[in-house]
């Protein structure tokens, strides 16, 4: 069943409405669940449209984001009505590293009365992972998240060839191993927050966050099958271009257009 609900394939070019979004046999799955996971390209603006759509049509209990921390959600949560542009500058998004938050304008206009949780972790402590571990950094719990044990090797080696092409492979392929601990803490935070919200709120919770986190294979999902495996977790990935339309990462797969972007791999010279 899986496979099947990933082969749906649609084309975002303007505001998306939810019952163009997804199929009524998907979108039965995603109102079942009791944790949504919108995976996206940060700065694809058809995938916060996308979003948006989704949030609207499930109105969550809650609503996890990999980009605010605590207090920047706190700070959102009592922010009703406010212009979104404010808003980045009082939470201090773009200081945080995201991209313009006018992207994400849709998903902040479906908030509706969702409790709003903040799962980003502060930057000292995740880089601390690269030389700790996952495991040392989180903590008590750890092994819940499966933190406590080593990767099959041939996924460390996909995580870390992985992390060494999205980062140009300017970097020494010797740190790509600590990298791949520090996704491996922040899938574990957000997953921790995620059961949190779930505990507090109840279902639905949805989850925004990069679509690599939204993987099953050994993104949140995988991490959330091993904490609360009773859970019904559904993951729908927003992705680009075509020939992802049949991405077994995902439960389903919303195919866009690539955002308009320069090369990032231009300021290396590669």
């Amino acid at each position: 069943m899986r496979h099947l609900l990933a082969a749906l394939i649609l084309i975002l070019a303007g505001p998306a409405r939810a019952d163009d979004l997804l199929s009524a046999a998907v979108w039965e799955k995603v109102l079942s669940a009791d944790i949504v996971i919108l995976g996206e390209v940060h700065d694809n603006a058809a995938h916060h449209a996308g979003q948006g759509a989704v949030l609207a049509r499930l109105e969550p209990s809650a609503i996890v984001f990999e980009m605010l921390s605590p207090e920047m959600a706190a700070q959102v949560e009592n922010a009703s009505g406010e212009d979104v542009e404010a808003l980045g500058k009082k939470i201090g998004w773009t200081e945080a590293g995201w991209p313009d938050i006018t992207l994400y304008a849709p998903v902040f206009e479906a908030l509706g009365a969702a409790a709003i949780v903040g799962a980003a972790l502060p930057r000292a402590r995740v880089r601390s992972a690269f030389a700790a571990g996952a495991a040392t950094v989180f903590g008590s719990g750890a092994a819940r998240f499966g933190l406590d044990r080593p990767l099959p090797d041939a996924e460390q080696a996909a995580r870390e060839a992985m992390q060494f092409d999205a980062h140009c492979q300017a970097m020494p392929r010797a740190l790509m191993g600590g990298m791949v601990e520090a996704q491996r803490l922040r899938d574990a935070a957000f997953s921790a927050a995620t059961l949190e919200a779930y505990e507090t709120y109840g279902a639905p919770v949805a989850v925004i966050a990069g679509h690599g986190h939204a993987r099953r294979d050994w993104g949140m999902p995988a991490l959330l099958a091993l904490a609360a495996p009773d859970l019904r977790v559904f993951s729908l990935g927003f992705v680009e271009a075509p020939g992802q339309e049949n991405d077994p990462r995902f439960d389903a797969t919303v195919v866009t257009d690539p955002a308009p972007r320069g090369d990032p791999c231009a300021a290396f010279g590669n």
